[in-house]
This record gives structure tokens, sequence and C-alpha cells, in this order.
């Protein structure tokens, strides 16, 4: 059995073309499957439109979220409820071609060593400014969980039911499963694709969702903005010596420059740097806090099955 898990927000424009496509691309596969379609909130008739379409194919589920809980949750909603032996992950804006779960599959089923294959871009249709942004994030993070193939990688994906089992004993509140599904190990391999445009209306992770998003990715999978801290401190403690030792000599040499303007450069440096150190120190502690009140990460509504 196949599982496909969808996660849905205010999607009403595409729902039709997004059940038709992934209907013709499954079927291709196995008539043994099930779409978890998950309404994340929806304010507009997403859910409506989903239940109508239930009523033609009754393997569509419909997870309905309590209220918004964010992208990431609402996959793992999907993920707690799915009991396919292999799951399928995309997003539901259809920039994931669903015609690709096809070759993952078949991938993932002629390798018996293989648990988990994911879709690769290598090339998107974006704005030059969220194009620059997700590009940028995804060769620091590359570089931070040391794995080449991290690179330009998001949820669609196709892997084994162990797998699904692994990522959900991850319970942390501050999620990004791409990150989750490198961590956990299992043999891995990819697909390259071509990633489209949004079928229609407007893309509901804007550039400040991306960037919180990237943070949690960052600050969940690495130590390095502790350590560039750590680094940077040391590296200005190595620059005051110095600095000291200049404003020393000169004092003693009669040659000590007149004015503030040295004075005042060192004074907004530090204390840039020490607000910075602050704020890093402060998502720390935030998603510390987040951890320890132990909040669930979703409450399901209702489970249409």
């Amino acid at each position: 059995m196949i599982s496909i898990v969808i996660p849905i927000y205010n999607e009403e424009l595409l729902i039709e073309e997004l059940v038709k496509r992934v209907l013709d691309a499954i079927k291709k596969i196995s008539d043994n499957f099930e779409i978890i379609f998950v309404d994340d909130g929806s304010k507009d008739s997403s859910l409506l439109k989903l239940i109508q379409l239930k009523r033609e194919e009754k393997r569509i589920k419909i997870v309905q979220l309590s209220r918004n809980y964010g992208h990431q949750s609402a996959y793992t909603a999907g993920l707690s409820v799915a009991v396919g032996d292999y799951i399928a992950m995309m997003d539901g804006d259809l920039q994931d071609p669903p015609e690709l779960i096809e070759e993952m599959f078949r991938k993932l089923e002629s390798n018996s060593t293989l648990d988990i294959v994911y879709a690769k871009r290598k090339s998107k249709k974006e704005t030059i400014s969220r194009s620059f942004f997700m590009s940028f994030f995804h060769k620091i993070f590359k570089r931070i969980i040391k794995l080449e193939s991290a690179d330009n990688v998001g949820n669609f994906s196709v892997f084994k039911k162990e797998v699904k089992d692994a990522i959900l004993l991850y319970s942390e509140k501050t999620r990004y499963l791409p990150g989750i599904r490198f961590h956990i190990g299992f043999s891995q391999d990819y697909v390259l694709f071509d990633r489209d445009e949004r079928f229609a209306g407007k893309a509901k992770m804007n550039l400040s969702k991306l960037f919180s998003l990237a943070l949690d990715a960052i600050f969940s999978f690495s130590n390095f903005p502790i350590r560039f801290m750590l680094v940077l401190g040391v590296f200005g403690i190595v620059i005051s010596f110095f600095g000291f030792l200049y404003v020393f000599i000169s004092k003693i040499m009669g040659i000590a420059p007149f004015g503030w303007s040295s004075n005042l450069f060192f004074i907004f440096l530090f204390s840039s740097l020490q607000i910075t150190f602050l704020g890093i120190l402060g998502e720390y502690i935030y998603r510390i806090y987040k951890e320890v009140q132990n909040r669930p990460l979703f409450i399901i509504k209702n489970f249409i099955q």
C-alpha cells in the first residue's frame, strides 16, 4: 500500500487539478493507495472541495487540524495517520509534480538496499528574491550538516514505512523535516527534477516564513551559530589586545591620535557584536522554552476516512 501525504492551506483554486494529477500518477503505480490531505486550518473552501472530491474517490482521506499549525506540523499530522508500506510527501501547490512520484517509487522498489528517494531540484521557477534566499539557505545548510546532497532539497520524497516510524520518533517542536530525514540515516538516493511555478494562487510561504523555517533548520541541526559567536569573540579579544598595544606604545612615544572617532568606532562595533550574540542566545533559549512547554505539535479536529 502507498500513502501520499499532502498539506493544504487555502488552495481552493487548484484542489481539483491537484487531485486529478495525483490520482493519475498514483494509479500508474498501484490501485492500493490512500491520499491523505491535511487541511492546515484553511479559511477558504479548500476543505469543502476536498470533502466533495472524497465522495467520488473513497481512497482520499482528510485530516482537519483545529487551526493553522504550520507546514511542518501539518506534514507530521499526515504521517501520524498514514498506514502505507510506502509513504510519499509532496507540497500541495503543484510545484512538486505528482508525476515524479512514480519515478521515485520505481527507483526505491528496484533497489532493496534503498530506504528513501527524495527529489532534488535542478531548476526552479521562482522570483529573483525568493530564489536567491532559498539557494543561499541551502548552500549554508549543506555545509552545516556536511551533506553535499542536501543542496536544493525539500519535503518531496518517497520512503518506506520504517523511515516514517523513525521520523515520528523525533518529538521536537521546532521541526525541519528534510533535516530530520537526513539525520535519521538510512540508505538514501535522489532524482532530479525541474520545479514548476505554482499552478494557481499565491505562495503561502512568504520570505518571512521562509526565513523563520531557515532559522529553525540551522538552530535545530547545528551548533554553528553559537560556535561562530565564540570564534568571533576570540577574534575580537585578539584585535582588542593589539589595539591596546598600539595605544600604549603611542602614548609612550607621544604620537597618540587625537579625537574620539576610534573610540566611538570600537564602542559601536562591540556593542553591535554583543547585541548580535544576545540575539543568537535568545534564539536558542526560545527554542528550549518551546520544548519545555511540551505543547502538542497539532490537534486533529476531524479525520474523514
